[in-house]
């Protein structure tokens, strides 16, 4: 056996050997750029999911899908599948921008386009939603309005929203487009919807009378107050815009007592950002009694306000080298137990607040509990934990503490559901492509990634050896061989010790 496995490596030359090393050097390197890109595309390993998938069965392992950490019960489970699809379900921004006045602007100044197609096309489908019905085809102007919401190129929306007003001068919503796009100042936009609430009010009272008839009047009901609500939402903000504070809030409460049952369209976060700006914190108080509730969804809106009034109380006094002599006061507790819980519902906002990654323009609908939603609320609210001396201190000395409660995120949460894992997919859909996208928890590199890129470097490290010193690498190739043939070796010689000469000669000439 030894004389065999001398003539069969001395016959191999160095050629073979840098073949060899060669060719094992490629194909890892292609599998590891394989799982890298199926990693980046799919966020697993592709050998892992292969193995537990399809190989895991045929050895006899039993797959079982492992219950919902907290929740054992059928029901419970079917609570959880539901809060994840709504965890990641697409809202409108609350506090969108203005596209001719605020968007175009930017895309004017830098030659970036701070939307994105989808986010566009998500837009296209509420304004036909809300500023559309079945009773579109009694008035002309609403026929010309309908075929406007669906064309793609702002300019064919803006030139039927002329003809829609040529047709019937109270168009409303053809104001509010022409408010919306056409508009280059937040004064001109304000001055649309104006016309836009004159004419709106004008076809409601005209639907509330017509109101009882049938379902068409119903369904033309309905849209006349979307199209009103609308109106005087955007009104509200265009006066925030332009510094009108109090004149602000006075119309959004009015809107919000006027239509009780629109609390989906979330104006309270409207109201909270405006009375911040007014440092009216006692009523921000009173709104967050109202709307931070347990049987209501939450928003990081929500949960930063909350953080920021109870960072406030404590804020200016705060000291970590004093807190960890003396320990925390119950206010401290209190305000970092706030901190813990916003930073658990949307852990991508401290970055955006303390300025460790750039803000951009907020999109025009955003993801809950993704950077989507971060960008959104750190757009307009980083001014107001700015104002309080010493928030972003606090927040910068405690914020990275909650992860140490929710060490495994995507499966069990502390004060709210596991972290959904859709957000980065929808984020990447949601934002601009020159934002780098947050993503939480960061993901490590599987196994197999580090393996592959080690197998690949250590084989092409072998052939470039043994290109260059081809005596010295057979040499080493040999005795490398003959290690691992060696056990084999042994065994060998003990069955032939054993068995009889005449069958061994048999086997060995076969």
């Amino acid at each position: 056996m030894d004389y065999l496995l001398t003539v069969f490596l001395s016959t191999l030359t160095p050629k073979f050997y840098v073949a060899l090393t060669g060719t094992s050097s490629l194909i890892s390197g292609l599998i590891f750029i394989f799982e890298w890109w199926y990693f980046q595309k799919y966020g697993t390993s592709f050998i892992e999911q292969v193995s537990v998938s399809h190989l895991r069965p045929l050895i006899g392992g039993v797959e079982n899908s492992p219950p919902v950490p907290g929740f054992s019960a059928n029901n419970g489970e079917n609570e959880t599948n539901r809060q994840s699809l709504s965890e990641c379900k697409v809202w409108r921004n609350p506090l969108n921008l203005f596209r001719g006045a605020e968007y175009s602007r930017y895309t004017w100044v830098t030659g970036k386009e701070p939307l994105t197609y989808y986010d566009m096309n998500l837009s296209a489908q509420d304004h036909q939603t809300f500023f559309t019905c079945d009773t579109d085809s009694l008035r002309p102007s609403d026929t010309v309005m309908q075929k406007a919401w669906r064309e793609r190129n702002p300019q064919a929306r803006i030139k039927a929203a002329y003809q829609a007003l040529e047709l019937d001068n109270d168009c409303a919503t053809a104001y509010v487009l022409l408010a919306e796009e056409e508009a280059t100042t937040i004064i001109h936009a304000e001055k649309y919807f104006k016309q836009a609430l004159k004419a709106g009010e004008t076809v409601y009272r005209k639907s509330q009378h017509c109101h009882p008839q049938n379902s068409q009047h119903e369904a033309q009901l309905r849209r006349d107050t979307n199209v009103l609500v609308y109106v005087k939402r955007r009104l509200a903000m265009c006066a925030r815009k332009l510094g009108r504070i109090k004149e602000a809030v006075k119309m959004m409460r009015d809107l919000m007592k006027e239509f009780p049952l629109l609390s989906m369209l979330n104006i309270h976060e409207n109201l909270l950002e405006a009375l911040l700006e007014l440092q009216a914190y006692a009523d921000v108080q009173a709104v967050l009694a109202k709307y931070d509730d347990i049987s209501l969804p939450k928003s990081a809106a929500i949960c930063y306000t909350a953080a920021l009034l109870k960072a406030r109380a404590v804020s200016d006094r705060f000291s970590p080298e004093a807190a960890s002599r003396r320990g925390l006061s119950t206010a401290e507790i209190n305000a970092v137990e706030a901190i813990h819980r916003a930073v658990e519902f949307n852990p991508h906002v401290p970055k955006y607040l303390l300025e460790m990654k750039s803000l951009i323009l907020p999109p025009e609908h955003i993801l809950k509990r993704g950077d989507s939603e971060a960008v959104a609320y750190a757009f307009f609210h980083l001014q107001h934990w700015k104002r309080i001396e010493g928030a972003l201190n606090l927040l910068h000395c405690t914020w990275e503490g909650t992860f140490r409660m929710i060490p495994y995120p995507l499966e069990k949460g502390h004060l709210f559901y596991p972290y959904p894992s859709c957000t980065e997919t929808a984020d990447r859909e949601l934002l601009p492509t020159f934002h780098d996208v947050s993503v939480y928890p960061q993901k490590e590199l599987p196994f197999f990634i580090h393996f592959t890129a080690g197998l690949c470097s250590f084989s092409a490290m072998l052939a470039v050896l043994t290109h260059q010193f081809p005596e010295l690498m057979v040499i080493f190739a040999k005795a490398f061989f003959g290690m691992l043939l060696s056990p084999f070796n042994f065994i060998m010689e003990k069955i032939k010790r054993f068995m009889p000469s005449s069958l061994w000669h048999q086997l060995t000439q076969i």
